[in-house]
């Protein structure tokens, strides 16, 4: 069943990347999605945890009903991060996306025992980065239910 009740609010989105030209891609791809989307964007570990947990810059930040997130950033790596959100009672139903460049299948079994959500390997073409986009919009905005939707209703 689809989750109509993104029009009440836009969809919060936390991006964790580190790769200035990923983050314009993952812009433009955002801009062309049909739901409304607030994107924050962090640069590294700690940056992503301290905006989650809403401590230091982060104190008024929103609370994202999904992440993107690389593996390969700096301070804390995607991993650790990814780690600390799904100890977190107030953070582990949100959904994280591991988007990241990295094919290493210890990576994608390590994502998935620490309960990523998924696990999609950047495209190298705008054409491929924008269709992934595409999906994530139809699957996650459309045909899966999110945590806290029901509230928007």
């Amino acid at each position: 069943m689809a989750v109509d009740s993104w029009t009440e609010r836009p969809v919060e989105i936390l991006h964790v990347e580190d790769n200035l030209g990923d983050i314009k891609l993952a812009e433009i791809a955002f801009s062309g999605l049909t739901v409304p989307t607030r994107v924050s964007v962090v640069m590294d570990g700690d940056q992503a945890l301290n905006f989650l947990k809403r401590e230091g810059d982060y104190v008024e930040a929103p609370r994202p009903d999904l992440i993107l997130m690389d593996l390969n950033i700096p301070k804390l790596d995607g991993r650790e991060v990814l780690k600390e959100i799904k100890r977190d009672r107030e953070l582990r139903r949100i959904p994280v996306i591991v988007l990241t460049s990295s094919e290493a299948e210890q990576d994608i079994n390590i994502s998935y025992d620490l309960q990523a959500s998924c696990y999609i390997r950047k495209s190298e073409s705008l054409e491929q980065f924008l269709e992934v986009f595409q999906n994530i919009e139809k699957f996650w905005f459309r045909t899966a239910r999110l945590p806290g939707a029901a509230e928007l209703a």
